[in-house]
């Protein structure tokens, strides 16, 4: 969405809010400053970083990265090349010649064979890359698709294309590869959606006749239902109404003619040979119930597209016919390099943060960091020391070397840049370079020196992950992490939050069966010689490398641990720390079992004490794919009144897992903390149903400053299963040509051994980093400067004479709480509803009373006065009000057509109208469209 859109819809609101007059203009000063309600966050960087940029109409900065998995194929590299090359030519026509791509670099695995011409990676990784190379799960294939959660117009999180989809002839399928990538890139870089929708195929026109949903209507073709295709023909047959809804019957399928003259969608069918732009407002379907409609209010590919920061001051290459030819570079992943930076200066004593950071970082060095890797560390205060130079981790010994160097006295001030500049000597003393290597960086102080080193920064090319311990921090410390692309944390007393952010920092080559995974973090205040129980699943895509760990505050407790089969580990089973950091560890022998893992704890100390525990482990095997959870917040940096959306990703693989219980953690500088779930139920923040992605709105502020996000994803009772992904390239089962189908090659049939994987319970912790808001009032409830939210899934359906709705309810605030009431309004005219809301028919809704945000809410009313024949169709929307007289969006538009079956299955081609006439023997009503 454009600033100056959002910027026109929000004051609208502020207007129609009645506010009082001071926070009006308060509020309308913020929001002029920043883009809030429902944010593209263009101006703002998100914890999921790209480092492309647009210099004079190229694109330079693309990652494509090969997975580790991906055996070697120098036609895979040349296949790329050659993809991109297309791409680029096709993208600059698109775009009305005004981007192509000019510098994309290939990431190879470190399983690959060295050659001269790799070069040594800076910042790129293959967690942070654009397009990702990588094997698919056997069940769903080939189809290129581009991870894609936010609103309209945010940016994507990555493309994923196959080996296999790379190095095989796809051509009459889905298109040439170079129209491919252009698609996904779409959804990647502008926040654009697809103008199909496979779930909803077919819908009935204002007009009345049974469309195809495309973009543009001008794309023209034959419905049918295709039986069996063998050897370059079909049996087939034209497509039956389904006699409830009035649509074709499930299996029909729209089959575009091979000869086209419409040159748009790109989102829609890229494949079509004229098809070589994208929907503009004169051509774009408003009608289609497809994802782009509903993300983007109806507005067009192109309209969303130039409205973003890329096309904003960009003037088209009218001098020339076509653009540059795009020029590669190919980097070899090297052996992960880590040096921890960590600040022992005088403010480390307080509040036992120096024994916090010992116990993290030595939990880091033992359970978190992959073996193989090469680890330093230095410590800091006014000045700064190397106390190890780079060691390769292989067993206990070496690990050891270094956590007998951890600090244990605190004094002095704080030199963030000596800490930063002795960090790189370490790297480059080992005889490793600095770009690609990573820095670990924990303080608590401030050193007003800091920006004086950050060119150096820039120069280095390492990856700078900063922890800001405390809420003295230096409020720079950030910036070092953006311009080198690593993580940020914030952990403010008990030692989870440092926990929580070293076991973040994880290998970045993707290779998912390194990584630690955090199955328990949990701070426990026990009463003195008290007990408490706790349990822990583990679950069978996990086991190896397993270890539990307490810690406490006073006096060391009493444990006692038990596994599924009621095997017993206690205290003194348990490993405790030599430098008395007030830690123990059990590493489970062997692969642990699956099942749920007991523990009681014991404070056998007279008065309370804080008891901390964690459970990290890694995948079961190297070809298990574990269950990942993942989380960020939208923006990294906000200003009130902008509301924050959360996000968590679990996955097993690249598959998405479902019916599960996801619940975010975010706690501030004072260490106020507020809990809540999150939902993947296509309402709200949730961009699509069933994706794997649970989201929600965060908008209670309590004061400026940092503020660091949790989220636990648990799966209970076997309630958790496996989704396919979204936001695909369209599958053309064929073309229609001189009356006859002429099939593509079908898609690969699920192979019956291949059963659907068990999601066992299972338990994830994850940091998603930290963030930042500013300008918040001292007091009060600032969460009601914010509107109910929007309904995006309306839904509407005939029952004899009377219309059923159905939707999630907003809340009173955005997604929180309950509104107070909704107001609904009817035309026959879609029209009247997209442009003239306040104006369209009222519906009595006096004893429709709203429910709690995440309901389901049913309501049924009889159309009056208007008069009920068969083909009537009525359009409806809603608002959800809170008082007094603050209004959401208006919501997305439900068709309900009356329709009833007739006695004669009827076939109606493309665009045959359905209206009075051929409805004229009807006896029973049903129909839904949503768009």
């Amino acid at each position: 969405m454009s600033l100056q859109r959002q910027c026109t819809d929000i004051n609208r609101w502020l207007n129609s809010a009645k506010l009082g007059e001071g926070l009006l203009q308060r509020a309308k000063m913020v929001f002029s400053l920043k883009v809030i309600l429902f944010p593209s966050l263009l101006l703002l960087p998100v914890l999921k970083s790209s480092q492309v940029t647009l210099n004079n109409n190229g694109y330079d900065g693309i990652v494509i990265a090969i997975n580790p998995s991906v055996p070697e194929d120098e036609k895979l590299i040349q296949n790329i090349k050659e993809m991109v090359i297309e791409a680029s030519a096709y993208l600059f026509h698109a775009t009305k010649r005004r981007v192509y791509f000019r510098n994309v670099s290939i990431l190879i695995p470190m399983t690959w064979k060295s050659k001269s011409e790799y070069l040594i990676p800076k910042q790129e990784s293959y967690d942070q890359a654009d397009v990702l190379v990588a094997d698919p799960n056997l069940k769903y294939g080939d189809d290129p698709y581009t991870l894609q959660y936010g609103q309209c117009g945010d940016k994507g999180q990555y493309i994923h294309f196959t080996p296999n989809f790379l190095l095989t002839n796809n051509l009459p399928t889905y298109g040439p590869r170079g129209r491919v990538f252009v698609h996904e890139w779409a959804h990647l870089r502008w926040g654009v959606f697809d103008e199909y929708n496979v779930d909803q195929p077919f819908y009935i026109s204002r007009r009345n006749t049974i469309e195809a949903t495309r973009c543009s209507t001008h794309i023209t073709g034959v419905n049918m239902v295709l039986h069996e295709c063998k050897g370059g023909s079909c049996i087939e047959r034209p497509c039956r109404r389904n006699p409830k809804t009035g649509l074709y019957e499930a299996k029909c399928t729209f089959i575009p003619n091979r000869s086209q003259t419409a040159k748009e969608s790109i989102m829609f069918m890229q494949n079509l040979d004229s098809v070589t732009e994208f929907c503009t407002e004169k051509t774009h379907n408003k009608e289609a119930p497809n994802l782009q409609n509903k993300m983007c209010n109806h507005r067009s590919t192109w309209d969303v597209i130039t409205s973003s920061e890329d096309f904003q001051h960009l003037s088209p290459m009218t001098e020339i016919n076509s653009p540059p030819r795009p020029t590669f570079s190919l980097l070899k992943s090297k052996q992960r390099v880590v040096c921890l930076v960590l600040d022992k200066s005088g403010s480390m004593y307080r509040e036992d943060r120096l024994f916090r950071m010992n116990q993290a970082a030595e939990l880091y060095l033992i359970q978190i960091i992959e073996k193989g890797s090469l680890v330093g560390m230095v410590t800091f205060d006014s000045f700064a020391k190397i106390q190890n130079n780079l060691t390769k981790i292989i067993d206990e010994n070496t690990y050891q070397k270094i956590t007998a160097n951890l600090p244990q006295e605190a004094n002095g001030g704080t030199s963030i840049c000596g800490g930063l500049k002795a960090g790189f000597q370490a790297i480059s003393q080992s005889n490793q370079s600095t770009s690609g290597s990573e820095i670990i960086l924990l303080t608590d102080g401030e050193d007003k020196q800091m920006s004086l080193c950050f060119e150096e920064v820039k120069q280095s090319g390492a990856i700078i992950h900063t922890i800001a311990l405390g809420p003295s921090a230096d409020k720079e410390l950030e910036t070092l992490s953006y311009m080198t692309r690593g993580h940020r944390f914030y952990a403010h007393k008990d030692i989870n939050g440092l926990i929580d952010a070293f076991s973040r920092i994880s290998s970045r080559s993707g290779n998912i069966s390194q990584q630690a995974l955090q199955l328990e973090s949990k701070t426990l205040n026990i009463p003195g010689k008290k007990w408490i129980n706790g349990t822990v699943p583990v679950d069978s895509t996990v086991g190896n490398d397993t270890f539990f760990v307490v810690t406490w505050t006073i006096q060391k407790p009493e444990i006692i641990l038990q596994d599924p089969k009621g095997k017993k580990y206690t205290t003194s089973d348990f490993q405790e720390d030599k430098l008395n950091i007030r830690s123990v560890r059990l590493r489970i022998p062997g692969i642990a079992e699956t099942g749920t893992w007991t523990y009681s704890l014991r404070n056998n100390h007279t008065k309370s004490q804080l008891l901390t525990v964690t459970m990290t482990t890694r995948a079961r095997s190297p070809t298990t794919l574990p269950v990942i959870a993942t989380a960020h917040i939208s923006q990294n940096t906000a200003r009130y009144p902008s509301p924050m959306i959360v996000y968590a990703r679990v996955s097993q693989g690249f598959l998405p897992v479902l019916g599960i219980n996801v619940t975010a953690i975010i706690e501030n500088e004072d260490g106020h903390q507020v809990t809540f779930e999150l939902w993947d139920n296509g309402a709200g923040a949730d961009t699509v149903k069933n994706d794997g992605i649970y989201s929600r709105y965060f908008t209670d502020y309590h004061g400026n400053g940092r503020y660091s996000l949790k989220v636990h994803a648990q799966a209970r009772k076997n309630t958790a299963r496996l989704s396919q992904q979204q936001n695909k390239a369209l599958y053309i089962p064929g073309y229609a040509e001189n009356g006859k189908i002429i099939p593509n090659p079908p898609k690969p049939e699920v192979k019956e051994d291949v059963a659907e994987p068990q999601i066992d319970d299972f338990s994830r912790l994850a940091s998603g980093g930290s963030f930042s808001i500013s300008v918040v009032p001292p007091n009060g409830n600032h969460s009601q400067v914010f509107p109910p939210g929007k309904i995006v899934d309306l839904d509407a359906k005939f029952q004899g004479d009377r219309i059923q709705l159905s939707w999630t309810a907003p809340g009173k605030v955005l997604d929180k709480g309950r509104a107070d009431s909704y107001m609904i309004r009817i035309s026959k005219h879609v029209l009247d509803l997209q442009e003239n809301f306040d104006k369209a028919a009222l519906i009595n809704t006096s004893g429709l009373i709203p429910k709690e945000a995440g309901s389901v809410e049913n309501f049924e009313f009889k159309p009056e006065p208007s008069k009920i024949e068969n083909g009537t169709t009525f359009y409806i929307a809603i608002q959800a009000i809170r008082e007094p007289n603050v209004t959401s969006e208006v919501s997305n538009i439900a068709q309900a057509t009356n329709f009833i079956p007739p006695q004669e299955p009827s076939i109606p081609d493309l665009g045959t109208n359905i209206s009075a006439i051929s409805l004229a023997i009807f006896g029973l009503a049903v129909i839904v469209s949503i768009f």
